[in-house]
């Protein structure tokens, strides 16, 4: 189930909206097929590992492992509890159940139904980790929230500055967390910042220093409250949403309770002493990376 996840992570990016998961197919404690869900739209996980035996006929001595529960349901592919089926594979390990109301529990009792012995939750909790915009997405009806700024040590993430006055924002961010922003943006789905910030910065929000597709842009609308936003985003499917700022629209997440996981980077050789404060939060902090002279600071709520 291990290398399950680790070849499900191969999709990030790629499969939103949906989740990303890895089959491996073993006879006499072998791995004879493994695959992953490369591209939304693409085969899933286990017919790219059916497909990887070589000698079909041992399929029906082998056991498939997933990290998710085959699906059930015809949609932009056919069901892979029905080719389970077909192929006679004898018995499936699932991490853990599909939310998703078109699934969940059905592709183990079609399969069960069948005669195949089916285990379940192996690894459930590094399963649902993995997955965790699309469990949020299904079961909170939202995206996965990931509020992202940069702040000098003293607590500031600008100085004042006013449209049209000519000023460039100061750089807090070094070339190592730049690249990090931008791998963040290539793996999530959408990035929405103030228009304000827009104004100002007339940011390009790619991801022009690292490979993959650039998320979704969304300008803030002052006029619209987080709960239609919310509720807009998720009938787009959007699976995830990055918060890159302004001050205001940060802390409109945060005072709303929307959001799931804070990056904060701070340049500990940085002092302003005034200029534009940032965002306060409150949550535990879960991890610390240094890179250079700034630390970021990952915090979930």
């Amino acid at each position: 189930m291990y290398r399950c996840l680790e070849l499900a992570k191969k999709g990030k990016g790629f499969v939103s909206p949906n989740p990303m998961v890895g089959a491996v197919i073993v006879y006499e404690n072998k791995i004879i097929g493994e695959g992953f869900h490369r591209k939304y739209g693409q085969p899933h996980a286990e017919v790219n590992a059916i497909n990887a035996v070589k000698n079909q006929n041992l399929l029906k001595k082998a056991t498939l492992y997933v990290n998710l529960e085959p699906c059930s349901h015809y949609g932009k592919t056919p069901p892979c509890a029905e080719l389970i089926i077909k192929k006679q594979i004898p018995k499936v390990v699932v991490g853990i159940r599909d939310p998703f109301p078109s699934v969940s529990g059905r592709g183990i009792q079609m399969m069960r139904d069948a005669g195949i012995e089916v285990i379940v939750d192996v690894l459930k909790v590094e399963s649902e980790q993995l997955n965790v915009r699309f469990f949020t997405f299904i079961n909170k009806k939202r995206p996965y929230i990931i509020l992202k700024w940069a702040q000098s040590s003293d607590g500031f993430i600008d100085k004042k500055r006013e449209i049209n006055d000519g000023q460039l924002p100061v750089k807090i961010s070094n070339d190592l967390t730049q690249l990090f922003v931008h791998k963040l943006r290539a793996e999530e789905s959408a990035i929405i910042v103030g228009s304000r910030t827009l104004t100002l910065d007339k940011p390009l929000l790619n991801v022009r220093h690292w490979n993959g597709n650039d998320p979704v842009k969304i300008k803030a609308d002052k006029n619209k409250p987080l709960s239609v936003l919310m509720q807009d985003l998720y009938d787009e499917k959007i699976q995830s949403l990055i918060v890159e700022g302004g001050a205001a629209l940060l802390s409109s997440f945060i005072e709303e309770g929307l959001w799931d996981e804070a990056n904060i980077e701070i340049n500990t050789s940085l002092k302003l002493y005034e200029g534009v404060k940032a965002p306060e939060i409150s949550g535990s902090i879960e991890t610390v990376q240094k890179c250079k002279k700034s630390a970021i600071l990952y915090y979930k709520p």
